[in-house]
């Protein structure tokens, strides 16, 4: 095998996701089913007090009783309603925002300052302000999801922008590119990866929110209202039930994510 060839199988190799074995992720499931089974057997035994931690039988019976009835649907469609409106609002303008940041200079003087000091406002502190101006009710939860969708992207694409390695910049030079071929051909793609942080971190972030959001303004349906419905009624099943649901979906959002950004990355070691 030539040089040239042997050094395009270890780029290959290297482009190539690390693949978890078979054995550690069944060891991934050791921590959950050790929960799991302690939880049972404290709540068999009756160890704890059966109004505050309740059985995995009656988690799942209230499990079967939310789906079968559809509240469990119409409850999580609402709250995901939420996030993806959120979500596409906060990451779209993030990534404007971001970019204009990052490209220009005089942009990151006048806006830069005031960004940065936005940025260490607590997320949570502009309920009181956006319930105010916007109510409780759908619009004032996604204002508050977009929100938490902007600053991730902002950062991580504006920093993306401007680590750009000099090195490119200067072949772009020598080669005569245009701004607009050096910014769509050398700059974005080296941004990319960071890019794509900041909308993982957005769509992470968004989903945490909307379940705050619903729990702090409480108008309207979604998991986080069938939280407080449990909590109200002192119904640790239900509680439970919409932790686990929550969970459940948020893993879902990570693996999906996850999977598009080892796609991305093979995409751009390719090109």
């Amino acid at each position: 095998m030539s040089t040239h060839q042997t050094h395009d199988a270890a780029e290959r190799a290297a482009l190539q996701p690390l693949r978890p074995t078979e054995q550690s992720r069944w060891r991934g499931l050791v921590l959950p089913v050790a929960a799991v089974a302690l939880w049972w057997a404290l709540s068999s035994l009756d160890v704890v007090n059966s109004a505050l931690l309740v059985s995995p039988a009656k988690v799942l019976a209230t499990a079967f009783e939310q789906v079968t009835t559809g509240r469990l649907w119409r409850a999580l469609s609402a709250s995901l309603a939420r996030e993806a409106t959120g979500f596409l609002i906060g990451t779209s303008l993030g990534l404007v925002l971001g970019a204009l940041l990052g490209l220009s200079g005089l942009a990151n003087r006048l806006v830069g300052p005031s960004f940065n000091t936005f940025k260490q406002i607590s997320l949570f502190a502009w309920i009181p302000l956006i319930s105010v101006w916007f109510g409780l009710g759908d619009v004032a939860k996604v204002v508050f999801l977009s929100l938490a969708a902007l600053v991730p992207v902002v950062v991580n694409t504006c920093d993306g922008i401007r680590t750009t390695p000099p090195a490119l910049l200067e072949v772009a030079r020598v080669y005569g590119f245009t701004r607009w071929q050096t910014v769509t051909q050398v700059v974005l793609p080296a941004a990319l990866p960071s890019i794509f942080t900041g909308v993982y971190l957005a769509l992470i972030y968004s989903w945490l929110a909307t379940i705050g959001a619903e729990y702090l303004l409480v108008s309207g349906r979604g998991i986080g209202n069938t939280l407080i419905e449990g909590s109200e009624h002192f119904r640790m099943d239900l509680v439970l039930f919409g932790m686990t649901v929550i969970g459940t979906v948020g893993w879902a959002m990570n693996a999906s994510a996850r999977a598009l950004e080892r796609r991305l990355a093979r995409w751009t070691g390719r090109a």
